[in-house]
């Protein structure tokens, strides 16, 4: 990899995890939508959106392949709900004023998936990984013991978006055509929904012209960071790609705290201190690693 193309590769990075870190900031602008409509919303717009960049990309036999293949489908449907689900907590958390909770959702999720990779796929955890899996959990103990309730939105969103990410590393479709797929799937419920279930802001022949616009913008809200994140990943180291990856719960807990006054007490510091400090420990690990396998392959060159 030359440096021209590290160099995009980063600016990819930092452009994805922006894009979904501003994300709570259209989903108020619909708040007065309901969690599942905006989720059939999502579904439907996204899987326009998503045809077309196959279609430009020329990933359609890509696409045939998983459809056409029986093992992968059925892996496609449950991280398809799995996909969904998360949407919609993170929907839903967004409009009820659970941002801090979806912000500290995704800083559990790199320390989850460092679990979900040693309980599933027999991956070892170095020492301060270990340190960095018990610095959070004690975190999330404290807040349980503190409040005597389960932080379930942060909890779900990570375990929803850990396991679906446990799911799509075992199966073979990139991750474009795979996110048609599972969104394919996914439409005719979605439909069925629009047409049977659906209340009066997802009627887009009363809706002002301004709803309408916001609401198939959700098709561009959910694949835009995709594709910026896609580019990345093929520029970049993917160790590399995951010092990238606070940005986003990072814009979230600033959005919750000085925007929109979530509230941010002392037992709630407390745990999110215990998870940043797990996430600098992690980091810390991450990027002696890489220098070590980087040493390693530099002097095998040699």
């Amino acid at each position: 990899m030359n440096d021209k193309s590290v160099k995009s590769g980063i600016l990819f990075a930092i452009a994805a995890y922006t894009m979904w870190g501003i994300a709570p900031l259209y989903f108020k602008l619909i708040g007065q939508v309901p969690a599942m409509e905006i989720l059939m919303h999502r579904i439907v717009w996204s899987v326009l959106v998503l045809v077309v960049l196959v279609g430009i990309t020329g990933k359609f036999d890509k696409v045939k392949q998983a459809v056409f293949n029986p093992k992968v489908m059925q892996v496609l449907l449950i991280s398809g709900v799995l996909l969904a689900a998360n949407w919609f907590i993170f929907i839903w958390a967004i409009n009820n004023n659970h941002l801090l909770d979806a912000s500290l959702g995704y800083y559990i999720n790199p320390l989850l998936n460092i679990f979900l990779g040693r309980l599933f796929l027999g991956e070892r955890l170095r020492r301060l990984q270990k340190v960095a899996v018990g610095l959070a959990l004690f975190g999330v103990v404290y807040f349980i013991v503190s409040y005597g309730q389960l932080p379930w939105v942060a909890l779900a969103l990570a375990g929803t978006f850990g396991v679906y990410g446990l799911l799509r590393k075992q199966v073979a479709v990139d991750s474009l055509p795979g996110l048609l797929v599972e969104s394919s799937l996914l439409l005719p419920p979605a439909i069925v929904y629009w047409v049977w279930f659906a209340g009066e802001w997802s009627n887009m022949l009363t809706n002002d012209s301004t709803l309408n616009v916001t609401l198939i913008c959700a098709g561009i809200v959910t694949t835009a960071p995709l594709l910026c994140f896609t580019a990345a990943a093929k520029r970049i180291m993917f160790s590399t790609l995951g010092f990238f990856q606070y940005i986003g719960p990072s814009i979230m807990f600033v959005l919750a705290a000085a925007v929109y006054d979530e509230p941010l007490d002392g037992n709630k510091i407390v745990m999110f201190g215990f998870v940043w400090l797990a996430l600098g420990l992690f980091s810390y690990d991450s990027l002696r690693q890489y220098r070590k396998i980087r040493k390693a392959l530099k002097h095998a060159q040699d």
